[in-house]
């Protein structure tokens, strides 16, 4: 967000930025990134003027929900990692970052649309939940729970797409990416 440069932002701005962001991210999983300015702000409990003081373009305010929810699943990944053995985190996480996919589509088209605003954003992705990924996967690696040939990487956009592909809502999604898990497992070195 290039709305306060650097500078502090005032409680009550905070708060709309907040609210704003949160309506989006609802709002983009029902009607789609195009959706009207209009129902964000007011789902965010807004005016217009509010919304574009913070969000002059709407490549602005889709960068921020992106940038938001990659940084909510990047964080995941350490509270995961301290509540469950490492191949639970995993899995876990795997099925965390599936959610994260399949409420994305919108945001996903948006990302692929050539716009400039959005080349960072890949980068971004990988930056946040490679290592996030990474960490997990070590663990499980070094507990015998998962094989040891697979990438953080790979395992980002195998999940990906596979969750592209689904209609039904994500349950295809999900159930493909069981499918995956299971497959880290084959020929794990069970430690105990």
């Amino acid at each position: 967000m290039g709305e306060n440069g650097g500078r502090r932002v005032r409680v009550d701005a905070q708060r709309n930025i907040d609210a704003l962001l949160d309506a989006a991210k609802v709002v983009f999983s029902t009607s789609g990134v195009d959706a009207p300015v209009r129902e964000i702000a007011a789902k965010a409990g807004v005016g217009v003027g509010t919304f574009y003081r913070h969000f002059p373009l709407r490549s602005d305010l889709v960068t921020a929900v992106f940038r938001r929810e990659v940084d909510a699943c990047a964080d995941a990944a350490p509270a995961l990692a301290a509540e469950y053995e490492p191949g639970e985190a995993l899995s876990r996480w795997i099925y965390r970052f599936t959610d994260f996919i399949a409420t994305k589509r919108g945001l996903a088209a948006a990302l692929h649309s050539g716009d400039p605003a959005f080349n960072v954003l890949p980068d971004y992705f990988l930056q946040r939940l490679g290592p996030a990924l990474g960490g997990l996967l070590d663990a499980a690696t070094a507990a015998g729970a998962v094989r040891a040939e697979v990438s953080p990487q790979d395992l980002l956009y195998a999940v990906s797409n596979l969750c592209i592909s689904g209609e039904d809502g994500g349950n295809h999604g999900r159930r493909m990416v069981a499918l995956l898990i299971d497959g880290l497992k084959y020929g794990a070195m069970k430690t105990s």
